[in-house]
């Protein structure tokens, strides 16, 4: 029986990358805001591109919250993906404006006190330790990474797997929390490595 993954449209992200990306490691998917389709598939994707509150904007027109909500009420699972990430917090501070998120994790996302910001290309992750995301892979593997924010500290269950890269300051790579799941790095985007990433995620919704 073929795995059913929903990527949700709510106006940002590289919604068909995504969607290739997921179809490529086996799964059915539909880009769709449709709220019957997301409560009913084994996975929903939440992507993301650009500024944390316009994301927010366009997650509130289509009542992406309470999609995420419901699900996760139902211990049904989850993944964000970059901006998708940094939603799922509580606030986002961008250009000294605070905006509210999806509350589904405690904290801050803020601006990464580096040198060169943005931070665009390969990097490295420190795997937490069971993690099921990056099973399979290296210690050395690389992924892809396009952002100026992060989440650099973690105030949610002490439970939660926590995968941490640096880019001059250390911020959250991924997290593993239950059904909810979410990469700072774009899967889509990290070749082999992110396939494996996006399989193993795939393998574990039945």
């Amino acid at each position: 029986m073929t795995t059913k993954v929903v990527v949700l449209d709510y106006g940002s992200g590289n919604l068909r990358s995504a969607q290739r990306a997921l179809e490529r490691v086996g799964a059915d998917v539909e880009v769709t805001a449709d709220p019957d389709a997301a409560a009913a598939a084994d996975g929903l994707v939440v992507p993301g591109v650009g500024a944390y509150e316009a994301c927010m904007a366009g997650l509130r027109a289509v009542g992406g919250e309470k999609i995420v909500a419901d699900r996760l009420a139902k211990d049904h699972p989850v993944l964000g993906i970059c901006v998708g990430m940094q939603i799922l917090f509580s606030r986002g501070v961008e250009f000294g404006v605070e905006s509210v998120g999806c509350g589904q994790w405690p904290g801050s996302v803020v601006r990464l006190e580096a040198p060169v910001i943005p931070h665009m290309g390969w990097n490295v992750v420190d795997a937490a330790p069971g993690s099921t995301l990056l099973r399979g892979l290296d210690p050395d593997t690389r992924f892809y990474f396009v952002h100026s924010y992060a989440a650099q500290q973690w105030e949610g269950a002490d439970d939660a797997k926590l995968t941490w890269a640096t880019h001059h300051v250390p911020f959250l790579a991924a997290v593993e929390d239950g059904a909810l799941s979410a990469t700072q790095f774009h899967p889509e985007k990290s070749g082999d490595a992110g396939a494996t990433l996006l399989e193993n995620w795939v393998e574990g919704l039945t």
